[in-house]
């Protein structure tokens, strides 16, 4: 997209899989010239596209219709679930920014103890409160800042473990002598890691929303890629972010930063391209993605 090494430096990783799964339309069908075109921007070969669909075909998540830069990927179910957001999720980031979702200082506490004969479930229990942002304070018990609980005793159920779980709803919470609670937050959850996430998407973002507001517009494929780039960057951030209320987090906090820019920038994504290039932007540009749809709101809270 640019020559610029800094904006260069900032770019995501990218698998190819997910490469595929970004680029497919609302009508369910991947483009391979497209494909070849953005994966080469992101610096990927032909051989890893080949093996990539080769194996997605296999797996008949996608059916293949001609050969090469000339063939069309169908879709066989939605496949943007690897690299979409999860909306009520983002919305509820997106509040936290503006100030709509103030913390009432009430702490949620979930406990277990699950035998070794039903492990899995144990396992899967843990994994879905870490999903949910709680963090573990001790063997069997975590902490969410969230009203979260709801979710967490329907999964309890369908895992056949509800028996197993106690839930409770404290202000009054200490781990030794701490009990102030955004001291309490730093302790519990890894608050630099998440935000050095939130600090690559805010980078990426800024050069990539020079690039689109440049004198130089892009071009179609450009713009493919710096949205699935986005995309990409703006799950890494997300999906390990325990969105804890800002009454918790160092100030200012890197996320709503960097949320912010990528607003700005699916904002001007969706502006298109623009002079002799207009055309051949539109034809191949992010707007017919199923992505596209997803990300093109956003930063909306109602």
């Amino acid at each position: 997209m640019t020559d610029d090494r800094t904006a260069e430096s900032v770019a995501p990783e990218i698998a190819t899989r997910t490469l595929v799964h970004g680029l497919v339309r609302e009508d369910g069908s991947v483009d391979a010239g497209e494909l070849y075109a953005v994966a080469e921007a992101l610096a990927m070969t032909d051989q890893q596209v080949r093996l990539c669909v080769k194996r997605l075909v296999s797996e008949g998540r996608f059916t293949q219709h001609g050969r090469g830069r000339k063939a069309r990927l169908q879709a066989t179910a939605d496949a943007t679930g690897a690299i979409a957001p999860d909306v009520e999720y983002v919305r509820h980031a997106y509040r936290q920014d503006q100030g709509l979702a103030p913390w009432d200082g009430t702490w949620h506490l979930f406990a277990f103890a699950i035998p070794e004969s039903a492990r899995p479930a144990r396992d899967a229990l843990r994994d879905s409160l870490l999903h949910l942002g709680a963090a573990p304070v001790h063997g069997g018990l975590y902490v969410s800042a969230n009203a979260i609980g709801d979710l967490v005793e329907a999964h309890a159920r369908e895992l056949g473990v509800l028996s197993l779980l106690t839930r409770l709803s404290s202000q009054d919470l200490r781990i030794g002598e701490e009990s102030r609670p955004s001291c309490l937050a730093a302790r519990l959850w890894p608050l630099p890691e998440i935000a050095g996430r939130h600090e690559a998407l805010a980078a990426l973002a800024t050069a990539r929303l020079a690039t689109l507001t440049g004198p130089a517009r892009p071009t179609g494929i450009e713009r493919l890629t710096c949205a699935i780039e986005l995309a990409a960057a703006f799950t890494t951030a997300m999906r390990p972010d325990p969105l804890l209320p800002p009454e918790l987090l160092p100030q200012p906090w890197p996320g709503t930063r960097a949320r912010a820019l990528a607003v700005r920038c699916w904002e001007a994504l969706d502006s298109g391209g623009g002079g002799s290039q207009e055309q051949e932007a539109r034809a191949h540009g992010p707007e017919g993605l199923r992505l596209f749809g997803l990300y093109r709101n956003i930063g909306a809270t109602t």
